[in-house]
Order: structure tokens, then C-alpha cells, then sequence
């Protein structure tokens, strides 16, 4: 791909003018440039003063250089001046090897006289071999003129019944459509960009040069995918016939529909307004058509769904040869028809880009005053390299007292700021009732737990886990850390503030109970509810503190409990008869009483307990495939294992009382350890 292109952030002109002057300077040229201003484009026409004897002077090469588009209007007498014939071999020279757009205007001339040389141009042509120019420069005049003749341009004689200002309008219409596809605005402060460009414009550059190539860029919400896209469209998209940049497929899908983007994708690559589809197949149908032969950049932003790159981008074959193809998604599953080597994973920024990011915007500096620098750090640190974060930080706490930053800091630690809520909760609204349960579960439960261990209990709970952890993972919700699942700060909070908000005053009727604070004042104001699936009393958060059973009674609906190191007293009887996976290591209770409902219990952890006696009859533990009383050092004896048939791991290590083992473990035939 060529890189030696023009960044358009460097032209200094929209238009250069190249016309013969003494046949158009005082009308129809001087009318054409005087509309070109008018309508706000940036237009250079050169002076006679510009032109030093046979040779056309730097400043009007570095003009054409610095141009988006050539006009060139060929007159009767155009071929007659040798400077306007320079100009002519300069600005194709430019077309080649910038890609710059050259459009020729036949004023008065037919455009066959031009491209052949014949009539008043072959005249001209043999006048100016009359004065010796060397046979080289003829070669190369005659050349240019007849590459330019051959270009899409206008014949005053066949548009507007050859009335002028009707064709000034329709040249205006087309320069507005060329000179309105500018750069895109990429970021204020564009900070940790240029690996992530240069890797992707080399996924770009491999494979042969007339293949069709595409590349999908992946990763959580926030983390800069399109910052990341539109640098890279800025960078490439003069290399290309045509390009379109489709922002938020997501949304616009949505709001106005496949046939809508198809249209605008129609429309902004061939610089036109024609097209009205009608129906999704027409539509893929008219990209075939018109596109099959254009070099074509395309990039498709924010992707959500198949339908979209089906409607879209489906097939490589339905483009020019060396179009390229961009693709943004959260989801890494829509980019399963790409090869490995075509997929970027975008990356979170390294401490030195996050504090830039953070300070440029906090700050309008690249690091913090030294009076900041610790509660900067701080709330870099709670970023954990999400671009969005750092952006929507810097700004928040920009102009505030250190005194505020503390206060706005406490703040944010509980509730999320709602801009970053916003953008990383599209991610959880475009999954499935299931997949949100999971992944509800493991921000306030099991965040950083084995992979093995969140499968068993979950799957225990009635959910498909396994499906949804791969799920999260392609959607860049969730990582896998060796055996651990873990997850961006900013996304588990996100998780956890849905579950905020289901009851923003009264955490009591909140589905999950996880913050230490909160699960105190529930169960030691018994304001728990119905609502409360999940609760997770953390280690210590309520040691020495004697609960009543009756601090659960009302939790009916409780699935999930792990209660480590607390002492509960009272009738066994009022916990739900919902409960799945129950942690309670350490347990202070000497016995496990028979009333205990563990109907449906599927995972018992005691390790480490004072459990003496295990008074639970296992009979009645009928979907149990998970019991651990290691450590038990006090456990006396082993259950009745007789009706134990979903029991698959058992372990009694370490547990140095132990004298007496009931006999009926010799028929547990499914344990597996």
C-alpha cells in the first residue's frame, strides 16, 4: 500500500486552477474561481508573474503538490503555452504518485482533439516543436495530454445547452463532494496511537497487492477502536477511489435500518446522491455492481450483528482489487471469517500513555503537579488503561481542589462515572438473559476465582456457564487469566453498579450482596428480601458478630451464599430451600443440624470448620456432587453416604479427629477424588 501519500492534514489548497490565461483569465476561469471561493473552497490560481521563462516556478510546483484537486481547463490555445503543458505533466505526475484527483474541463474544445492531438492542439503541439523543444518533452506533453482527455471531466458543449453558469454549478457540485471528504476528527490528545497504526498498516500491506484485504480491530468499549480506525482512514483513504466511513453501525442499524447504510456507503464512495434502495437484497445487489471494480477503503464501525457485514462487507469478491476493509466490534466472534493474522486485539494503554492521557486532560500537562501526583496516580490506577476512562476522568476532576479530588474520588470508587457506565453497558445490553446473569454473578462474586470453581456453581444455579464465559470472552468482557477469570476495573464496576442501581436506596432488594458495608447492615437489619440471589459475606467483614438465622429468612430466593468464618444460630430451617453453592469455611457450628435445606444443594465447602458431627442426613442431598470437609481437624466421623448418587468429589483431608468412616462409602462409585 503506498505510504508515500499526502496526508490531507498538510494541504495547503483544495483547487489548483491550470487554464490557458489569455483565454479564459477574464471570464469564464475568473467566474469558475470566484464561485469555488464563494462556497468556502480553498482555491489557488496562479499569476503571470509566477511563470520565469520556460520553466514553471517552485511556487507553482509546490502549489500543485499541495493540492487536493486539479482542475484543468483545456482551451483553444492551452496546448500553445508551454508552461500550461508543464503544469499538465507536474499535476499527473501528482495524480500518480499522490492520488490526487485531476479533473479536466473541455471549454470550447473537443475533447477527441485533445486526446489525439489533432485540430487547433496538433497545431499548437507542431508550433512548439517549431522552437526546438526536444523530442523527449514532446513525448511527454503529448502523453499527458492524452491521460487527461481520457479522465471523467466536462464538455461545456454537451452539459447545460452550453450555458455557463449552469456548468460552473455542476462543477461546483462535484468539487463539494470531493473536497468534503476531509479527514475525520480522531482525538484531542491522540496518545499511544502510533504502534497500534503501525501494526494494523502493515496487516494492511501483506498479501499481494491487488488482493482485497480486511482487517477486524476488537476489544472492550472504551479502549479506542475507533480513535484507533479513524487515524488509520485518515492515513490511508487518498490511496483509494473511494471511501466511506460508517460510524456507529451498532446505533444507526437501530435507528434507521441496513438499507440506509448501504445507501449512504452507495452514495459517499461514488460521490453521489442517486441512489434509493429499496430492500436489503437490492442493496447488496447495487455494491456488487457499482463497487466490483472500484479500489475502495471501507470501514465499518462498532459492528454488532452478522446481518451487518452480510449487508455490507460480505464477500471480498464484491470489491476492486486493492480495496481494504475495517471492521470495529466488541463482539470477536463476528470476525470469525478473518484469518488470525487479519485480527487486532486493540491494547490498553502502558502506565507512561495513561498518565499522559490523564494529566493532558486533568492538567493540559503530561504529568500531574507534584501536590496531585498521589491522587492522580490513584485514579490512573482505578483506569486501569481504558482510554475512556482516563478522558472522562481528566476532564471530570480538571480545575477541582485536592480536598474535592478526595471527595470525588470516594465517589467514584462506589458509583461509576455514568459517562464510562454508559458506553461499557451497551456491551452487557446486547447479551442474552443468561449470559447477563453470569456475568452479573462473577462481577460481585467471583471475580478472580478459577474458571473451574465459577463453572461448577453457576452451572449448579441452573445457567449455561460454560457457553457464557466464552461468550464474555469474545465480547472482551472477560479475560482468562492462566486458570482465573478476571476482568478490567472499569467493566466489573460497570457490573456492579447495574446491580446498584436495581435498588439505589435500599441494597436489601438488590439481586446480589457483595459490598462488606451493605451486607452488614442487611443482615444485621434483617433488611434483606426476596430479590437477593447472590450474598457474599467477605472474610472477617463480621467477625465476632452472632447472627440470627432469621437475617436470612426473608431471602427466599437465595441461590449462591458464602457466609466464611460466621456465626449463625437459630432454625436452620428458615434459609432457602434455593441454594446451590454454599460456602461457609470456618464455620464456628459444632454440628450441621438434619434440618438443613439442602435439597438442591449442589456444592458444600466446610473446609476448615469446628464441625464435630455431620448430623446432615446426605438422603436427602439429592443433586450434591460437591462435599469438602477437609481441615476439619474436630470431625469426628463421616455422614451416611447410603442415597449419595450425584456425589462425584469428596474430601476429608487433614482431618485429624477422624476415626470413624461409615461404611457406605465404599459405594460411592461416581467419586472421582
Amino acid at each position: 500500500m503506498n505510504t508515500q501519500r499526502e496526508s490531507s492534514s498538510h494541504l495547503s489548497y483544495d483547487v489548483f486552477l491550470s487554464f490557458r490565461g489569455e483565454d479564459t483569465r477574464k471570464n469564464f476561469t475568473s467566474h469558475l474561481y470566484f464561485r469555488l471561493c464563494q462556497v468556502g473552497v480553498n482555491t489557488y490560481i496562479d499569476d503571470e508573474e509566477l511563470r520565469k521563462g520556460d520553466v514553471i516556478s517552485n511556487k507553482l510546483d509546490k502549489a500543485i503538490e499541495q493540492s487536493r484537486i486539479s482542475i484543468v481547463v483545456f482551451s483553444k490555445n492551452y496546448a500553445s503555452s508551454s508552461w500550461c503543458l508543464d503544469e499538465l505533466v507536474k499535476i499527473l505526475e501528482c495524480r500518480a504518485r499522490l492520488n490526487q484527483v485531476v479533473l479536466p474541463i473541455f471549454y470550447d474544445v473537443d475533447p477527441s482533439q485533445v486526446r489525439k492531438q489533432t485540430g487547433c492542439f496538433g497545431e499548437a503541439l507542431a508550433k512548439q516543436k517549431q522552437r526546438l523543444f526536444g523530442a523527449e518533452i514532446m513525448e511527454k506533453w503529448k502523453a499527458a495530454l492524452t491521460e487527461a482527455a481520457n479522465l471523467s471531466g466536462w464538455d461545456l458543449r454537451n452539459i447545460a445547452d452550453g450555458h455557463e453558469s449552469k456548468f460552473i454549478e455542476s462543477i461546483i457540485k462535484q468539487v463539494l463532494q470531493e473536497v468534503n471528504q476531509t479527514p475525520l476528527d480522531v482525538a484531542h490528545y491522540p496518545i499511544g496511537l502510533d504502534s497500534s497504526i503501525q501494526h494494523i498498516e502493515l496487516l494492511l500491506q501483506s498479501g499481494c497487492e491487488h488482493e482485497v484485504r480486511m482487517v477486524g480491530i476488537c476489544g472492550v468499549g472504551g479502549i479506542g477502536k475507533t480513535t484507533l480506525a479513524k487515524a488509520i482512514y485518515n492515513r490511508i483513504f487518498q490511496q483509494f477511489d473511494g471511501s466511506c466511513f460508517l460510524s456507529d453501525v451498532r446505533s444507526k442499524t437501530e435507528e434507521f435500518g441496513l438499507v440506509k447504510l448501504q445507501e449512504k456507503l452507495l452514495n459517499q464512495i461514488l460521490k453521489s446522491k442517486e441512489f434509493d434502495v429499496d430492500s436489503v437484497a437490492e442493496g447488496v445487489n447495487l455494491i456488487k455492481a457499482r463497487l466490483g471494480s472500484q479500489k475502495v477503503l471501507i470501514v465499518l464501525d462498532d459492528v454488532d450483528h452478522r446481518s451487518q457485514l452480510e449487508s455490507l462487507t460480505r464477500e471480498r469478491s464484491w470489491f476492486g482489487s486493492g480495496s481494504a476493509i475495517i471492521i470495529t466490534t466488541r463482539d470477536e466472534h463476528l470476525l470469525y471469517g478473518l484469518g488470525t493474522s487479519e485480527i487486532y486485539q486493540a491494547k490498553l494503554l502502558n502506565d507512561n500513555e495513561a498518565q499522559q492521557l490523564f494529566s493532558r486532560h486533568a492538567f493540559n500537562s503530561f504529568s500531574p503537579p507534584q501536590e496531585y501526583d498521589e491522587l492522580a496516580q490513584d485514579v490512573i490506577q482505578y483506569s486501569g488503561g481504558l482510554p475512556l476512562a482516563l478522558v472522562t476522568l481528566g476532564s471530570h476532576f480538571q480545575g477541582r481542589s485536592i480536598e474535592e479530588w478526595g471527595h470525588e474520588f470516594k465517589k467514584l470508587r462506589a458509583i461509576p462515572h455514568c459517562d464510562i457506565q454508559k458506553i461499557l453497558k451497551i456491551s452487557f445490553d446486547g447479551l442474552d438473559d443468561n449470559t447477563q446473569s453470569v456475568f452479573l454473578d462473577i462481577t460481585c462474586a467471583f471475580h478472580g476465582c478459577y474458571e473451574d470453581e465459577v463453572t461448577k456453581t453457576l452451572n449448579a444455579c441452573g445457567f449455561y456457564t460454560e457457553s457464557a464465559i466464552s461468550t464474555l470472552v469474545q465480547r472482551n468482557l472477560l479475560q482468562r487469566d492462566c486458570r482465573y477469570l478476571v476482568m478490567h476495573d472499569p467493566v466489573r464496576d460497570m457490573g456492579r453498579e447495574i446491580v446498584r442501581l436495581e435498588s439505589p436506596r435500599d441494597s436489601g432488594k438488590r439481586s446480589r450482596l457483595f459490598n462488606p458495608q451493605e451486607v452488614r447492615d442487611v443482615l444485621q437489619g434483617n433488611k434483606g428480601s426476596e430479590n437477593v440471589e447472590v450474598l457474599v459475606v467477605e472474610r472477617r467483614a463480621l467477625k465476632g458478630v452472632k447472627l440470627s438465622i432469621k437475617a436470612f429468612q426473608k431471602m427466599i430466593n437465595l441461590r449462591v451464599l458464602k457466609i466464611d468464618d460466621l456465626y449463625i444460630s437459630g432454625n436452620f430451617e428458615l434459609l432457602s430451600k434455593e441454594i446451590r453453592w454454599l460456602s461457609w469455611k470456618g464455620c464456628p457450628l459444632k454440628y450441621i443440624p438434619s434440618n438443613f435445606p439442602a435439597e438442591k444443594l449442589v456444592v458444600l465447602n466446610m473446609e476448615g470448620s469446628d464441625v464435630q458431627d455431620f448430623g446432615l442426613n446426605l438422603q436427602c442431598c439429592r443433586s450434591l456432587k460437591e462435599l469438602n470437609l477437609s481441615d476439619c481437624k474436630r470431625l469426628r466421623s463421616t455422614p451416611n453416604f447410603r442415597g449419595s448418587k450425584s456425589l462425584k468429589i469428596l474430601s476429608f483431608e487433614n482431618c485429624s479427629s477422624l476415626k470413624e468412616i461409615h461404611p457406605s462409602i465404599g459405594n460411592l462409585e461416581s467419586v472421582k477424588e
